[in-house]
């Protein structure tokens, strides 16, 4: 039986999912929407994960040297932490209803996401790499693990390991963004086929945000505010380039915008429900559209792919 050799990119399509089934909970919960919706898209985030997960570990048993290959690559081998991350937000998908089956998800998602981020970030300073191959990639395996790590930590009852975590993701995104902005600055610009990543670029100061909401209970403070502010500044930043970045036909690689929107929909909802009553509850409708229309394009655009038989997978004989 052939079956399709996915690159681990896709568990990006998690991510999005899984934060707009976020933003949907605590919708429900601060506007009294339906609570339906945003636990049928959790739920779809989890079944997305189960499959993908499936077929990510049968690339390593049928066809080893394409899942050799990718952990080589200077680019795709950082999508491999997103494995764990998915794992980490399908966990907090179940939690309501299979609490011990999320907790050995959080584990386990847990600890892949530190021991690959740890292998990952040596083989880095270990130096020899092409500038142009430095892209928002570089954030994932430790910077969104640790601030995943340290929310779903908090969600099943350990926010004092969970600000370590918070810590490690934060130090992380700021040695690593330097590097960064030094390499869009100075290097020559991206190739087009790799500018979708510049998505990624929205994500930690948000995802940042949520996982300081989870470790630091009371009402939201100055800085989650200043992460907030930056979150909206990398946005803005994002649109301003899309017409740079779109020179590359939509693909599977823009479900890269969409875990840092979501999650920058889903702070100011974490804020009003701690009774925060400023700018963060201005704004709280208009993200949240915005980002179920990410989302939603995101969605239609990969289903019009499959439709047309365009998603350029290779399949096992």
């Amino acid at each position: 039986m052939k079956i399709p050799v996915i690159p681990a990119s896709y568990f990006g399509i998690v991510l999005g999912l899984s934060g707009l089934g976020g933003s949907w909970r605590f919708a429900a919960q601060v506007w009294h929407l339906p609570s339906i919706v945003g636990e049928t898209i959790a739920l779809a985030s989890v079944a997305v994960w189960a499959l993908l997960l499936t077929l990510f570990v049968l690339k390593w048993l049928v066809v080893r040297p394409d899942a050799s290959a990718e952990v080589v690559h200077p680019v795709q081998c950082c999508f491999i932490g997103l494995a764990g991350v998915a794992t980490l937000l399908a966990a907090g998908g179940l939690l309501p209803y299979a609490r011990g089956t999320a907790e050995i998800m959080v584990a386990a998602g847990a600890l892949f996401t530190l021991l690959f981020g740890v292998w990952r970030t040596g083989g880095l300073w270990q130096g020899g790499r092409d500038p142009a191959s430095s892209t928002p990639v570089l954030y994932l395996p430790t910077v969104a693990g640790s601030f995943v790590t340290a929310i779903l930590l908090s969600a099943i009852g350990f926010p004092g390991w969970g600000r370590l975590f918070f810590g490690a993701g934060l130090f992380s995104w700021l040695a690593i963004e330097s590097v960064l902005i030094h390499r869009f600055y100075t290097a020559p610009a991206m190739a087009e086929a790799l500018r979708p990543t510049f998505g990624i670029q929205i994500a930690p100061a948000p995802v940042g945000l949520a996982a300081y909401l989870s470790v630091n209970p009371g009402p939201p403070d100055l800085f989650a505010y200043m992460l907030l502010g930056y979150g909206l500044l990398q946005t803005l930043v994002m649109i301003r380039l899309l017409p740079w970045i779109r020179k590359q036909p939509f693909a599977t690689s823009y479900w890269a915008f969409t875990f840092g929107i979501t999650a920058l929909a889903t702070d100011p909802l974490r804020m009003v429900a701690r009774g925060e009553t400023g700018p963060a509850a201005d704004l709280a409708p208009y993200l949240f559209v915005f980002a179920n229309v990410v989302v939603g394009l995101a969605t239609l655009g990969t289903l019009w792919q499959v439709i047309r038989g365009r998603l350029g997978l290779k399949w096992t004989e």
